[in-house]
Parts: structure tokens; C-alpha cells; sequence
């Protein structure tokens, strides 16, 4: 304490306090506290000296901000591209993990002879997932047996806004087609908009239609399929693989579906536009396929689905892939199977 108040006395300048202290300090004491002092006051000079090399507060503030402008750019990139995507519910049930001979990226998959009922490939056929706008063949089933009007009028109204997922559609609301034209989209381009429509504006609303489309999967044999909505964009709508190509097979019956679902493209006039639609399955245009049926979906809880009816090497086959991952593996995993099928599994010819 005394050092500390003597050199507070000495830098201050009150010399007399300074010096009072000094009468009761020995002289060892009195260098040591010179020396400290010295020392001290070298150390303050030079601290108040700006230094050739020492930034200037200009310079440090450009450099903060310029860091700090770099950051942002590096959180908007962790935002945009670092977000882990939701795992299926496939994946959450660690469908991935089983091997196939053919290394098929969906977890679920099944490959049955439309006319035998042979089943040539078969993986995790009984899973009951969620299958995204699948559902909306069940929907075109429902519409096709109603024998309601396919000229009749419909109007896009504010209900049929996803609200589930917050897909975007360019079927405005107070846009008007006709039944035919809606089921036309729902099947072809998948439009939700339009799936959605076409159920609330079934006689006894939205509610009856969803209960037709259970009963009616309960009249073909779907035990493990269940639907709460026309689109697909609801997890809750779920099936299995068997299912589904019980309901391909069913599907298959009805011409207009067929066609309608395997359309490569169709334009429709809303008001003053005209808007074009193109296939979610460009499978339908490959010169390498001869497809009868098809529906495509997707959400993320159900990965990349699709089911088709299609003829490969003599044989009328139905498949189905549920939960595949990556963007095109459905399509991958399509093609893998039909090369399969012509090197191994192609129809015998007696003679």
C-alpha cells in the first residue's frame, strides 16, 4: 500500500505526500520504489504513443465491419445450404439399412407379374409408410366412380391453399376448369390445388370424399392403407407396397386414368392464359418404356415414391418404390429394375 500511494503522490505531482512517505522508508526501499516507478511511467509513455505498426481506429473499424459483413455471408450460406433435411419415416425406421441384390436406393420396393402374380422382387413389401401424392390415385379412382359430370365447372377456392406444406401452385384462387381438366393435373402434373378441389366439391363435401376413398380401399383388399386427404401432402396418408400394387392393378381397369396418367403434357385456359403442364415422370416419353399407368410423389416424410404398371420383355409388371432418396433414384431404381427384369426375368415363349 505504501508503494502504491507513493507512486500515486509522485504521478499526481503532490510531491509533500510523496515525500512524507519517503521519511519512513529505508533507502533499499526507496530504489526499488524509483525503479518501479520509472518503469511504470516508460511503460504509460509508450502506451500513449501510437506506433507505426498499430492500426489506426479507421483502419480497425473497416476491419470489423468488413469481418462482420463476412460473417453474415457465412450465416446466410450455413442457412441456405447447411440445413439438415427431415428424415423419412423410412429412415427413421431404419428401412435403408436392408441389402437387395439389385442396390436399390428406395427402402421399400415390389415388383409382382400383373397376370401370374408372381412376385419377382420383393423389399420390405409390408411397410406401412407415408406415400405422398400416390394418394391421388385413390382420388382419380373416387372421381372416375362418382359418374359426376367431367364438364362441370369447378372453382379453385381458398380451401384448396395447401396449408399443410405451403406448396406453391399456379392454379389461382377463383381460377376455373373443368372436372376432366382438374383429375387431368392431379394425375399427370400432380397438382394439389387440383386434387383438392376435386374432393371438396364432391357431393357431401371433403369429408364424404376421404370416407369413399377408405371404403373403397377396404373393398379391394388395402388393409394397411389409410387416407385423411385427397393430395397426399399429409404424412398421415399412408399404405404399403402391397397395397399399392393392389391398387395399380385396380387403377389399371379404368381407361381414362391410364391415359390421363400417362400424358407427357397438357395446356389449360384460365381466363386469359393459357397454362402448360408437363408429366412428373418422364419415364412416360423414354422410348425405352412401355408404361399403362403411373403416379409419382413426394414429401419428406416419405421420401421420392413411385408406382407404375408397365410391359418389360413380354411381361405386364406392376412396381412400386417407396421412400427412395436422392431426387431421381425413384427413376434410377425403375430403370435398375427393368434391366433386370429383360436380362433375368423376361417372359418364355413355348414352341
Amino acid at each position: 500500500m505504501i508503494l502504491h500511494d507513493f507512486l500515486i503522490g509522485v504521478t499526481l505531482g503532490t510531491y509533500k505526500t510523496a515525500g512524507s512517505l519517503l521519511k519512513g522508508m529505508r533507502l533499499k526501499r526507496l530504489i526499488l520504489a524509483t525503479s518501479l516507478f520509472l518503469s511504470y511511467s516508460l511503460v504509460w509513455s509508450q502506451n500513449q504513443t501510437p506506433s507505426r505498426n498499430t492500426p489506426s481506429k479507421t483502419n480497425i473499424a473497416s476491419k470489423s465491419k468488413a469481418s462482420a459483413k463476412a460473417k453474415v455471408k457465412s450465416i446466410k450460406k450455413v442457412s441456405v445450404s447447411k440445413i439438415p433435411q427431415r428424415p423419412s419415416f423410412g429412415q427413421l425406421a431404419g428401412l435403408h439399412d436392408t441389402l437387395d441384390t439389385l442396390s436399390l436406393k428406395s427402402s421399400v420396393a415390389y415388383v409382382i407379374d400383373q397376370e401370374t402374380q408372381e412376385i419377382l422382387l420383393s423389399k420390405n413389401d409390408q411397410a406401412v409408410l407415408p406415400i405422398a401424392s400416390i394418394t391421388k390415385l385413390m382420388t382419380g379412382v373416387i372421381v372416375r366412380e362418382s359418374n359426376l359430370s367431367m364438364d362441370e365447372p369447378i372453382t379453385i377456392s381458398q380451401e384448396d391453399v395447401d396449408t399443410e406444406k405451403g406448396s406453391r401452385s399456379r392454379l389461382m384462387v377463383g381460377a376455373t376448369l373443368s372436372r376432366g381438366e382438374l383429375l387431368h393435373l392431379a394425375l399427370m402434373a400432380s397438382e394439389n390445388r387440383a386434387a383438392h378441389a376435386l374432393g371438396r366439391s364432391h357431393p357431401g363435401g371433403l369429408s364424404e370424399f376421404v370416407k369413399l376413398m377408405n371404403t373403397k380401399a377396404t373393398q379391394i383388399g388395402m388393409k394397411d392403407t389409410f387416407y385423411v386427404e385427397p393430395t397426399g401432402l399429409s404424412s398421415k396418408n399412408q399404405s404399403s407396397a402391397k397395397d399399392l400394387a393392389t391398387l395399380v392393378g385396380f387403377a389399371y381397369n379404368d381407361l381414362v386414368i391410364r391415359d390421363l396418367s400417362t400424358s407427357s403434357s397438357h395446356a389449360v385456359s384460365v381466363g386469359n392464359k393459357t397454362l402448360q403442364y408437363k408429366t412428373t415422370n418422364n419415364l412416360v416419353s423414354s422410348p425405352n418404356w412401355d408404361i399403362g399407368l403411373q403416379k409419382t410423389g413426394y414429401i419428406s416424410e416419405a421420401g421420392q415414391c413411385l408406382v407404375m404398371q408397365a410391359k418389360i420383355a413380354g411381361r405386364k409388371l406392376i412396381m412400386v418404390f417407396l421412400d427412395s432418396a436422392g431426387r431421381f433414384s425413384r427413376i434410377a431404381d425403375a430403370e435398375r429394375v427393368r434391366k433386370w427384369v429383360e436380362t433375368y426375368h423376361s417372359a418364355r415363349i413355348n414352341g
